[in-house]
């Protein structure tokens, strides 16, 4: 059996699944998991309360109504070590992934703890219930939930695990049964007890299965978190030791650059479906009410084109890509762009972002130059501050100007005379062309 306090016990025949035992409905669930009961919260191992992932429903084992005869059980339990060392001779040959784990001193171990699991189904089957904790399936259906927990982190599936259990109740039932019929039990008896072995072996099965479930779901939970604290000092700025250190408990392998993302709520799952798996998240930024924080991984160069493409038509802002430990700017440029109302590539918006980086200061360079307007009327201003900027950006050519304006250019060249009369020779100087430029722009 694969490693456990409690291995598996006897189980369905070859080819069954756990859930098909005789006399159940079709497509019914695996007995139930650990701490079934009859919905008081009683669990298999006496803390009060249902597991995560446990089944619902009655177990099966708990109100069987079968006594096997005292002999019999007697004959059963001095071949109990036969038994046990069959049961994991075929597992061995018949699932190789376990073959390492039964080899040497552990090998012992395992058969001892497959000797117990079949010494407490005989104690069931001989008339003891299992309605509560304190009965011999419990320590058994405990063991199993712990072993579907063992090969969660030992990052294998169910698959072998519940191979064995099948291999398990075949050797088992095979030996048993034999014994049983040796010593004289009769047909009904032997259906009944037939009967309890599978729901013995569901109820083993869906506890392994609630075990592993449980197990992936709280260390996925715990990575998730290991890794959001990543995210989290990186957004801070925390020194880069820090860093190291949280990505390291998180096993989380650093890339090149970081690009922020701010992702709408709505939108995140089909965006972190489509970016690399070591793409980190922040959902309760400070900055943020209803959008979630990306760090996508090694999206520069050529490779931003393809995260832009997955990003479009879903309200995001992509930042600059920037070496990992300095996220912080790519996420605050994000930002910014958001507060501006820009989507999609803060990159493809640099001159409104530079533009508008102080509005305050820039606010105040546009009325500083053009004081020399300050006395006409505001529609009067308007045009000639048209002109101005138009003038700026095509070099002063007359007929672009007017093309751009649309205007006939002698009308453009008796607003640069207004012009000229205001600002004289200040727009000769590179320093006011500037000025005007950037208060203009």
């Amino acid at each position: 059996m694969p490693p456990s306090g409690s291995g598996p016990a006897p189980g369905p025949a070859p080819g069954s699944t756990p859930g098909s035992t005789p006399g159940s409905t079709p497509g019914s669930t695996p007995g139930s998991a650990p701490g079934g009961g009859n919905g008081s919260g009683n669990g298999t191992n006496g803390r009060s309360g249902a597991r995560p992932g446990a089944l619902p429903g009655s177990r099966r084992t708990a109100a069987h109504g079968l006594l096997l005869p005292a002999p019999a059980v007697l004959l059963m339990r001095e071949q109990l070590p036969q038994v046990a060392d069959d049961v994991v001779s075929a597992i061995t040959e018949e699932v190789p992934s376990y073959g390492d784990a039964f080899a040497g001193p552990m090998g012992e171990k395992i058969r001892n703890a497959v000797q117990l699991a079949l010494g407490g189904f005989l104690s069931l089957a001989s008339g003891r219930r299992g309605a509560d904790p304190g009965t011999p399936t419990a320590p058994a259906v405990e063991g199993a939930y712990q072993l579907g927990r063992g090969e969660a982190r030992s990052g294998r599936s169910t698959e072998a695990l519940l191979a064995a259990y099948r291999i398990g109740a075949r050797v088992a039932w095979r030996d048993m049964s034999t014994t049983a019929v040796r010593a004289g039990v009769e047909a009904d008896t032997l259906v009944g007890f037939a009967e309890l072995v599978f729901a013995y072996i569901d109820e083993l099965s869906a506890a392994s299965v609630a075990g592993h479930t449980d197990e992936l779901a709280t260390s996925g939970r715990l990575r998730q978190r290991l890794l959001e604290r990543v995210a989290q000092h990186l957004l801070a700025g925390s020194p880069a030791d820090t860093v190291l250190t949280a990505a390291d408990r998180a096993g989380w392998e650093p890339p090149r650059t970081l690009t922020a993302v701010l992702v709408p709520e709505a939108q995140v799952r089909p965006v972190v479906a489509s970016m690399s798996g070591g793409t980190l998240q922040v959902v309760d930024a400070a900055e943020l009410d209803d959008a979630v924080v990306l760090l996508v991984p090694d999206a520069h160069d050529h490779r931003r084109a393809a995260l832009l493409r997955a990003l479009a038509g879903r309200g995001a802002v992509a930042g600059p890509a920037r070496p990992w430990l300095e996220a912080r700017s790519s996420y605050h440029r994000a930002l910014r762009a958001r507060a501006m109302g820009l989507e999609l590539d803060t990159e493809a918006n640099l001159v409104r972002l530079v533009l508008d980086a102080d509005r305050g200061a820039r606010d105040d360079l546009r009325a500083q130059v053009l004081a020399p307007l300050a006395d006409l009327r505001p529609a009067t201003i308007e045009k000639l501050v048209d002109t101005l900027r138009a003038w700026l950006l095509h070099q002063g050519r007359r007929d672009e100007v007017a093309a751009a304006l649309f205007v006939h250019p002698q009308t453009v060249r008796y607003r640069l005379g207004q012009l000229r009369e205001r600002y004289g020779d200040r727009l000769e100087d590179p320093t006011w062309v500037l000025a005007l430029t950037v208060a203009l722009g």
